[in-house]
């Protein structure tokens, strides 16, 4: 359990600390916190926020240190016909999606520190998956 631990804040701590323009500080490491499964606002402020920014329009304090910009979040509706695309942003924070920011499939960046969290396994982590994506819902430009 502890070396699945240290591998998660490892994964999260080279993702976070991508290299960038000269005169950009490198973003600070930090182990990934607990939070509760049903509070898909603490995940995204704790998890998110970082690179999606506070309002999740990508414009978090790590924004500018990464290859690439991280999305606007509160349009995924928006540029998704008008329907909330849930089973693609569901994927996307397990890390099932190639996602250049995020690394790719064999590292990425939310499945294994989200596992990490929880010793009750995959329903833990379905619970997370779900409070956070129906948390991004509510974000939605109307």
């Amino acid at each position: 359990m502890i070396i699945r631990r240290v591998f998660a804040v490892t994964c999260l701590s080279a993702v976070l600390v991508v290299p960038a323009a000269a005169q950009q500080p490198p973003v600070k490491r930090a182990p990934i916190r607990y939070t509760s499964p049903t509070s898909g606002k603490d995940m995204f402020v704790n998890y998110c926020a970082v690179c999606h920014g506070k309002d999740a329009k990508g414009d978090g304090p790590a924004a500018s240190a990464l290859k690439t910009a991280p999305a606007d979040l509160t349009t995924l509706t928006k540029r998704n016909g008008g329907k909330f695309p849930s089973a693609h942003v569901s994927s996307t924070i397990l890390g099932d999606r190639d996602l250049p920011a995020h690394g790719s499939r064999e590292m990425p960046i939310w499945g294994p520190p989200l596992r990490s969290l929880d010793a009750h396994g995959d329903l833990v982590v379905r619970q997370r998956i779900v409070s956070l994506t129906e948390y991004l819902k509510s974000l939605q430009e109307k």
